[in-house]
């Protein structure tokens, strides 16, 4: 990486960053500001996610990602980012119960604002403007003065992702995480479903489980792991200006650390090898990730591998998988055989959200619940096939009680889409949904650790 810089970005073509901002010359200003503030995460924290990873793709450990699919201004607010949090810690219990193994928890948080748009443009009743790409970017209202991209709006940005770190970090080394909680986590707007009794039964058996420790003198005074949680933090990192600002020497190792968050994705629609996204996160030290589309050819992606991570570092490189529920069996499998064949050492991990996209009769953009589901099993079905860990799962969600994604045990219709469709982009899966998908996956979880231990014994 003699060549790279955190500038080097810039002799490459970028798709998908605005080039219609009034002044090219405010918005430089604006990332020279950034690149004086400090940083949102800091490079030992990068590391450790790496390790924790590492141990995701040695099977060790598993990987729950999720968030918003897209952070927005307005709705910022301590409690939606507690609700994110709450859910994300009944999901990773669940699954931590489940499969018997460490839940490594990334949220889709503190900067992921900015989204790839399929169109620059939009028109209504014969008016054309620019698309939203994200609050970071321009506004949602559909007036010229909001969709002119305004370089202030990464200052603001940069703002609300401080103090959701700030809430995030209270919430995980504060108390609130302490396993003794497990009964509050519930949020009230799910606490008579199904899934949540499910949940109280769990947590009434942890409880019997942590009284027992206690006896034995295990508690969160003799191991303060107990009483606390690690979360980190990721978004794509598509704004390349905003990720070079925030990219520094790390003091402790000389090495390039973006500090915006502590893991970067390039989605599928930037992930060109001659391209400026696949350059930037080339060379930084966090862990990264890439999202694998239906276009995606195997010798493409082992070229791409040697490009993010040329020493094959365990934890270096995450693959979300995105086919769509029907596309995983036609897909996958040459990948995985490629990345198995040239020894690649990855975190595979499914998304099962954006291939299982469709639009209704009625307008509203949603995601069925059982085809979100059919894409894990396939996914689970297909590495354990060609023996591979699948290792992980990326989720849109919300602690929010919306009605966004149709289907799941609280059977959300087309018709309730209506009633509380709050997203700023995409569909999300609201709490109850996240927690019936947790138990689904943990149930496949448990299930492949009782086949791997009659293999193993046979």
């Amino acid at each position: 990486m003699t060549n790279w810089t955190p500038a080097s970005w810039r002799a490459k073509p970028a798709k998908h960053i605005p080039e219609d901002y009034p002044s090219v010359e405010k918005l430089a200003e604006v990332e020279t500001t950034l690149s004086g503030y400090p940083p949102l995460v800091f490079a030992g924290e990068a590391r450790r996610l790496k390790q924790r990873l590492g141990d995701v793709a040695n099977g060790k450990a598993f990987l729950l990602q999720g968030g918003d699919c897209a952070e927005s201004f307005a709705e910022f607010h301590p409690d939606n980012l507690r609700d994110m949090f709450r859910v994300l810690m009944q999901m990773a219990v669940v699954m931590t119960y489940g499969g018997g193994k460490p839940v490594v928890k990334v949220g889709r948080i503190a900067g992921q604002f900015g989204k790839p748009r399929s169109s620059p443009i939009e028109e209504r009743d014969g008016v054309t403007l620019p698309s939203y790409r994200g609050d970071n970017i321009n506004g949602m209202a559909f007036t010229e003065k909001s969709r002119t991209p305004n370089p202030k709006r990464l200052l603001q940005a940069y703002a609300q992702s401080a103090s959701t770190l700030n809430l995030l970090r209270a919430f995980s080394t504060g108390g609130y995480a302490d396993l003794r909680n497990i009964h509050k986590w519930t949020l009230g707007f799910v606490a008579n479903t199904a899934q949540t009794k499910r949940y109280q039964e769990l947590c009434d058996k942890i409880s019997d489980a942590m009284d027992f420790m206690a006896a034995c003198g295990v508690n969160a005074e003799t191991v303060p792991q107990m009483a606390s949680t690690e979360l980190y933090t990721s978004h794509e990192g598509l704004l390349l200006g905003y990720e070079q600002a925030m990219t520094r020497i790390d003091s402790t190792s000389g090495r390039w650390y973006d500090t915006s968050a502590h893991m970067l994705w390039i989605g599928d629609r930037t992930r060109q090898l001659d391209g400026a996204h696949v350059e930037f996160l080339s060379g930084i030290e966090n862990p990264i990730a890439m999202k694998c589309g239906p276009t995606l050819k195997p010798d493409e992606l082992i070229r791409i591998c040697d490009k993010l991570n040329p020493n094959n570092e365990p934890g270096r490189l995450t693959l979300i998988n995105r086919f769509g529920h029907d596309n995983v069996g036609k897909h996958l499998p040459a990948l995985a055989q490629a990345i198995q064949r040239e020894g690649k050492s990855v975190v595979w991990s499914c998304d099962p959200m954006h291939g299982n996209t469709l639009k209704t009769d009625s307008g509203y953009k949603t995601r069925p619940f059982d085809r979100i589901l059919s894409e894990v099993r396939n996914f689970n079905d297909v590495l354990h096939a060609e023996n591979c860990y699948p290792g992980g799962v990326h989720f849109e969600m919300t602690g929010q009680n919306v009605t966004e994604c149709i289907g799941g045990a609280s059977a959300v219709t087309e018709g309730d889409l209506s009633s509380r469709y709050h997203t700023h982009c995409d569909p999300r899966l609201n709490a109850d949904q996240a927690l019936e998908l947790a138990f689904l996956i943990s149930e496949d979880m448990r299930g492949q650790r009782a086949a791997d231990t009659e293999r193993k014994a046979g």
